[in-house]
């Protein structure tokens, strides 16, 4: 079988891509390198990829490519690609938001309608939820974005959702809940506290600290996609998260106590965007594909530790 991931030189794309050939899949994979974050480290994450017979790399802007060609060769999509980051999306780059996970999505849904794909999975995010006291988030818990970036993930849901009413495209979202690991943007939380204490600089903490969240590993998410792609319900949403939540300035201890090294903090304002707490429930994945998170938190920052301790050379 032959499935197209967009986004697959980024953290989850890279990733995912590497599991579906080790699981007999052949792979076309789409990726523009948006300059959010240097070229040379979304090169890095393809370097083994682009040694495979069975992956096919497709240099293109999402909003430039011919979809129907790609369309007409796959029998499934995994559609990774978005501009990331709550806090980037304010201003006037939202624009950028809306061409690449609004107008980018509705395109690729368009190429599809008329085509007989297994199934389209679609990366959505926790940020379509915003602030809720009402935890853990289920999914049918009120969808409340409090970042432009969380807006515009929720428009491509149900744009997804609108192509499966109204084409039968099989279309499923997957919120994703802070995914970390290998290759995370460097732009995320984990990434820059680890770097932080291996090189002995200032973690910023935005607030207190004391806010929550739900971390899920790399590992996990790509697992869910692949059994999303295999038993999931065509037009569902399924929340996919770690299976914990914890405190973020408890993670800074974790951390520590994985490096040996003390974090030299440095607090600040709270910023603009960002929940306050998630933590997401995932019976109804577990439900219809069995979904199972499988790597707790200090298991997954060791083995992200060790990662970016022999990788840091990459991001300098």
């Amino acid at each position: 079988m032959r499935v197209l991931v967009t986004g697959v030189s980024g953290f989850i794309g890279s990733s995912l891509s590497e599991k579906l050939l080790d699981e007999g899949f052949q792979v076309i994979g789409v990726d523009s390198f948006f300059d959010y974050y240097p070229r040379k480290i979304k090169e890095n994450n393809l370097y083994d990829l682009l040694k495979q017979p069975d992956f096919e790399f497709v240099e293109s802007d999402i909003l430039g490519i011919d979809w129907d060609k790609i369309i007409s060769q796959v029998d499934g999509v995994f559609h990774q690609a978005a501009l990331a980051g709550v806090r980037a999306s304010w201003g006037q780059k939202f624009d950028q938001y809306v061409q690449n996970n609004i107008l980018g999505t509705q395109r690729l849904l368009e190429a599809c309608k008329n085509r007989r794909i297994e199934k389209f999975i679609y990366a959505s995010s926790s940020s379509v939820y915003g602030d809720t006291d009402e935890l853990p988030i289920n999914e049918s818990s009120t969808t409340n974005p409090v970042s432009p970036y969380g807006v515009s993930k929720l428009a491509a849901e149900h744009l997804a959702s609108l192509y499966f009413k109204s084409y039968g495209v099989p279309a499923v979202s997957l919120r994703y809940f802070t995914v970390y690991g290998p290759r995370q943007r460097p732009d995320m939380a984990f990434h820059k506290f680890i770097t932080a204490v291996i090189n002995g600089d200032k973690i910023e903490i935005y607030g207190t600290g004391e806010q929550t969240r739900d971390f899920t590993f790399i590992d996990d998410v790509v697992q869910a996609n692949i059994q999303a792609f295999r038993n999931a319900r065509a037009g569902e949403v399924y929340n996919i998260g770690g299976g914990s939540r914890i405190k973020l300035i408890d993670t800074i201890r974790i951390i520590e106590e994985i490096t040996g090294r003390e974090a030299n903090l440095v607090y600040t304002e709270p910023q603009r965007g960002d929940a306050k707490h998630t933590f997401s429930d995932v019976t109804k994945a577990k439900a219809d594909f069995d979904y199972s998170p499988q790597v707790d938190v200090k298991s997954g920052l060791e083995k992200h530790y060790e990662w970016l301790k022999e990788n840091l050379e990459i991001y300098e």
